[in-house]
């Protein structure tokens, strides 16, 4: 007979108690983990500000699937050869395995995306690792008005 599954209360984290971090000290990305492993969760849900300008180095998961949705800004998605614009409302989906990279294209405003890694495969940890940022009023009225709040 199966061990009855075990369901814990829902995880509620105010906005404001969210804490960024830059993979590595000099990256232009900041990472702010809404939900994974440690809210219970097989899937990351992260929100990612990219400065003007600023990028990731290429990169890769082979086990997930990573999908981002645009909330403001403008960029460019390098993936495998291939280049697309990206923009407000625009869903990117990259596949497992795919190495490729997101550059902001704008000299002055930031670009935000609302991202899903599934499943996580260690990237809230990678994330965590690195050095804590804080998220400033602008960061936090772009992911308020993504979420109504």
């Amino acid at each position: 007979m199966a061990s009855p599954r075990v369901v814990g209360p829902p995880v509620v984290r105010p906005l404001g108690e969210v804490t960024a971090h830059r993979i590595s000290p000099t990256d232009t990305v900041r990472l702010a983990v809404l939900s994974g492993p440690a809210q219970g969760s097989p899937t990351t849900v992260v929100f990612e500000v990219w400065e003007p300008g600023g990028s990731q180095p290429p990169n890769s998961h082979p086990a997930s699937t990573e999908t981002f949705v645009v909330l403001a800004g403008h960029g460019r998605a390098h993936s495998d050869g291939h280049t697309r614009p990206i923009g407000p409302g625009d869903v990117l989906v990259l596949p497992p395995g795919s190495v490729h990279r997101i550059v902001n294209t704008s000299d002055t405003e930031r670009l935000y995306t609302i991202t899903v890694m599934a499943p996580d495969d260690g990237f809230a940890a990678l994330i965590e690792r690195g050095p804590a940022v804080a998220l400033d009023p602008a960061d936090l009225a772009v992911l308020r008005g993504a979420t109504g709040g």
